[in-house]
């Protein structure tokens, strides 16, 4: 793995400093903390005798330094006692971010108009089973993804980079995209055209569409000006059940793979260009903006 990828993964930095800050806390705890103790313990001890001595001997004794003689020995070093601090919020962070929720930002205008550049989304990390942390291997069945589901997952030609589409294709469906249409096996997807939408980022209109996909309807952008499909056929896993005819294609979903289209149909690299999203590479289902600092009215869920 990269230093690149490395810094890029989150979670990976995380479970580091989980660990580190963990064995430091449990090493003061059940040993270093307990060494100081006994030193503190035997000086306390040599401090006493030599006062008992001075006192003895008819001399005035100093009995505040005791206290300080003992916070100076028991007192946590620095490292320490950030070590402690940090550690049950970075382990609970961890396991929020691993297994229940993690928070995502849209940084492209591929998923529009359903999410926007800038939103702050939330992915639901155990929809799609229990996976463990960094190797994203999954340990417990829980779901699998349905037509329609907006999903986040590692990009199957880059591994560092999360993307977000939505699954068009679960295995074995026969997945079809004709004059900008999709058919998923043999049956055509309903259509109804909505008012034009306005990209105000680049002050131009697309046709918008409602596309009934499994049951789930969601909006979808066109461009007229656009081709159907700009062919940019790639040997990626599965290529052979795959078939490109100009602006066309029609693929089979092969086993333990998906099928991924964004929103925004001619302004997404999505399955049309670098093929199938394996299972190992799923990292949760994306289902609720939970903010977008230009746009407070954004806040909610999405299909």
């Amino acid at each position: 793995m990269s230093l690149q990828a490395i810094l890029g993964n989150f979670a990976l930095i995380l479970f580091v400093l989980t660990i580190v800050t963990g064995v430091i806390w449990f090493l003061d705890v059940f040993y270093l903390a307990k060494q100081r103790r006994a030193r503190a313990d035997a000086a306390l001890a040599e401090y006493d005798a030599r006062n008992a001595r001075l006192a003895a001997d008819g001399i005035k004794t100093d009995t505040i330094g005791r206290n300080e003689l003992e916070a100076g020995i028991v007192r946590q070093p620095t490292w320490i006692e950030y070590s402690g601090s940090f550690f049950p919020v970075i382990a609970l962070v961890f396991v929020l971010r691993s297994f229940l929720y993690e928070p995502f930002k849209i940084p492209s205008s591929s998923m529009v108009p359903t999410l926007l550049v800038g939103d702050l989304i939330l992915v639901n990390k155990y929809t799609y089973g229990i996976r463990l942390p960094v190797i994203n291997k999954k340990i417990i069945e829980v779901n699998d993804p349905k037509r329609g589901d907006v999903m986040v997952f590692k990009y199957p030609e880059d591994p560092s980079l999360d993307y977000i589409k939505r699954v068009v294709g679960v295995p074995g469906d026969k997945i079809a995209y004709k004059n900008k249409r999709l058919t998923v096996n043999g049956k055509p997807l309903s259509y109804a055209a909505l008012p034009d939408y306005l990209d105000e980022g680049r002050l131009s209109y697309s046709r918008q569409f409602s596309e009934n996909l499994n049951g789930v309807n969601h909006h979808i952008l066109n461009d007229d000006g656009a081709p159907a499909f700009a062919s940019n056929e790639r040997n990626f896993p599965g290529n052979e059940l795959c078939r490109f005819n100009g602006g066309d294609f029609a693929c089979t979903v092969p086993p333990g793979n998906y099928f991924m289209m964004g929103d925004n149909r001619d302004n997404s690299l999505d399955s049309r260009y670098w093929g199938f999203v394996p299972d190992q590479n799923i990292v949760g289902k994306a289902f609720f903006v939970w903010m977008n600092f230009g746009n407070l009215k954004r806040i909610g869920s999405f299909q």
